[in-house]
């Protein structure tokens, strides 16, 4: 079985680029473009790690963070944020968030810090 990430961001370009980044990579991959679709993921698929940015418009990425911890406290998520968002992150980190990158993140930065956390089983 393949291990499973959620990409959660409301920005469609970056979606896309992170889904395809990690099918590349040979994972699983799901994404959410709101809190909601990512919770129902959740559910639905125990993702193994999330991508979560931090900026969501509705349910923003701390109360996001929080709902999965409630449904997995095992689930492993990395954040995505604005540069500043210094606050936030501590929060983030705190609820059991493992690392975080700031936008706009370097992609090769992320995959090696999902192949860290999250190594593929032959």
């Amino acid at each position: 079985m393949k291990e499973k990430i959620l990409i959660v961001d409301d920005q469609f370009g970056i979606r896309i680029l992170l889904n395809e980044v990690f099918q590349k990579e040979g994972y699983d991959t799901f994404q959410a473009a709101n809190g909601y679709q990512a919770l129902e993921i959740v559910d639905k698929h125990s993702p193994d790690l999330v991508l979560l940015d931090m900026k969501i418009p509705g349910m923003d990425g701390i109360e996001i963070l929080k709902r999965m911890k409630a449904v997995d406290q095992d689930i492993r998520v990395i954040i995505m944020t604005a540069y500043g968002e210094l606050d936030m992150i501590q929060e983030a980190k705190d609820l059991g968030a493992i690392t975080h990158f700031a936008k706009p993140f370097d992609i090769d930065e992320i995959r090696e810090a999902v192949k860290k956390h999250l190594p593929i089983r032959s």
